[in-house]
């Protein structure tokens, strides 16, 4: 399996939530896998966080990530996993109300797409947002845009994860990128509220 070479630290949040959405999950057929995460260094509590700075280096001074803004380093608020599980059991329970409403078709496809090791990273995660799109015009729901997505895109973890065990490391690493990159000030407002 592939270590996240490309996780700079920032994604702490996401890491930890799309990891208690996967174990607070039904039908997550690859639970037993889940800790396998912990061990190769894909996630951390946030307590033994790891955080690179911009050049790859880990940082062991004890500052905390954070995102830049404007050019400016805003830190992650504190995390509170206690309020991360309590967060990732409720869209766990909206995911499961929407798993059979995802086309095995969909999962199939981006099963193809993970397992193509030539592929890009970018590549990857561009299938995964049209996926993630796609699924969220055709299913109708009364959740607000941004909630429907994020739960989209960790359903699609799980359902990938639970059809091709071997692909978790690279899809949950790419779900975060993802999450990361289009859910992140979402769910610090959800962290907030």
């Amino acid at each position: 399996m592939e270590l996240d070479i490309y996780s700079n630290g920032s994604d702490h949040m996401e890491r930890m939530l799309l990891f208690a959405f996967l174990a607070e999950s039904s039908g997550c057929e690859f639970r037993e896998q889940l800790p396998s995460l912990q061990s190769q260094g894909v996630l951390c509590s946030v307590k033994d966080a790891l955080c690179y700075d911009s050049d790859g280096e880990l940082q062991t001074d004890g500052n905390r990530s954070g995102h830049l803004q404007n050019g400016e380093l805003v830190p992650d608020p504190e995390v509170n996993e206690a309020i991360v599980r309590t967060i990732a059991a409720q869209l766990a329970e909206i995911g499961d109300q929407l798993d059979k409403q995802i086309k095995a078709k969909v999962v199939n496809d981006l099963v193809q797409h993970f397992l193509n090791e030539n592929l890009p990273r970018e590549e990857i995660t561009r299938c995964l947002s049209q996926a993630v799109e796609g699924l969220a015009r055709a299913i109708p729901s009364d959740l607000e845009q941004e909630k429907a997505m994020l739960v989209l895109a960790m359903l699609l973890t799980k359902k990938v994860a639970n059809q091709m065990p071997s692909l978790l490391q690279r899809v949950f690493s790419t779900t975060v990128n993802y999450i990361s990159q289009h859910f992140h000030n979402y769910i610090v407002r959800m962290l907030r509220e």
